[in-house]
């Protein structure tokens, strides 16, 4: 009988405890919580500085800066951030990729709090770097806030929310080996699909931390957008990998 092989480059760890307390009393959690911490804080800062870059240049024939760049930064750097602490933390850098991991019980219910946390708190720090190196820029040109566009229901908003987190988080368990690049292109390819209609949140610490520096009437409006619409996107997401992609594992 012909040896059957695996498609999968990995073994699926156990599934983790809904509450694991001994986790608190290891460094390599702590150390995990400083990784995602100043993972944030960097994409944030990064992508924030870019927006703000666009904005300002937005009618100059010379501006450097398009969708495609403000595209490729986010991905970019998502790729970059994802692949440097992978080790450490996994490189969830998103409350939504840390809430779908909970539902698939890979990560234990305290960590994913405290991941999501350290995600928010990083990702207001970096906002507020930028805001402190570039005051007047981040004034004028929104802060690199999420918002829904003009011309565009709130629903329209939502359900680019949703999808975009979708496909952000459903195939990247696939190929662990490969994540933080599929995971990238994946930022990138769905920044190019919803800048024009809500600037791309799918990352509710990203819009969070914008939001809470910025912090003008129009950010808050629609922030909600950013946070459900993330959830329940990573909610299908867990859903249809445990259903449909895991299928044949069972």
């Amino acid at each position: 009988m012909a040896r059957e092989v695996s498609a999968k480059d990995y073994h699926d760890p156990p599934p983790a405890p809904l509450l694991d307390p001994v986790e608190l009393t290891k460094w390599s959690f702590y150390r995990a919580l400083i990784a995602e911490f100043i993972a944030t804080l960097l994409f944030l800062y990064v992508t924030v500085l870019t927006v703000i870059g666009y904005k300002s240049h937005v009618g100059d024939d010379c501006g450097g800066l398009d969708h495609l760049g403000i595209a490729w930064a986010f991905g970019g750097m998502i790729f970059i951030l994802a692949y440097c602490i992978a080790d450490i933390s996994y490189g969830h850098i998103n409350p939504a990729v840390t809430f779908g991991n909970l539902l698939a019980r890979n990560v234990s219910l305290i960590r994913a709090v405290m991941y999501m946390v350290a995600q928010c708190l990083g990702a207001i720090c970096g906002a507020g770097i930028v805001k402190a190196f570039q005051k007047g820029f981040y004034e004028r040109n929104g802060g690199g806030a999420n918002m829904v566009s003009h011309g565009y229901s709130k629903g329209a908003g939502l359900g680019a929310e949703i999808i975009g987190t979708f496909v952000l988080i459903v195939y990247c368990n696939e190929l662990k080996v490969l994540a933080p690049l599929s995971i990238g292109f994946a930022v990138f390819m769905v920044h190019l699909a919803t800048i024009p209609i809500t600037g791309t949140g799918i990352n509710p610490a990203r819009s969070f931390g914008a939001a809470v520096i910025y912090n003008k009437a129009e950010a808050w409006d629609d922030h909600w957008i950013f946070w459900v619409g993330p959830f329940i996107g990573a909610t299908i997401a867990a859903l249809y990998h445990r259903f449909v992609m895991s299928a044949g594992a069972a």
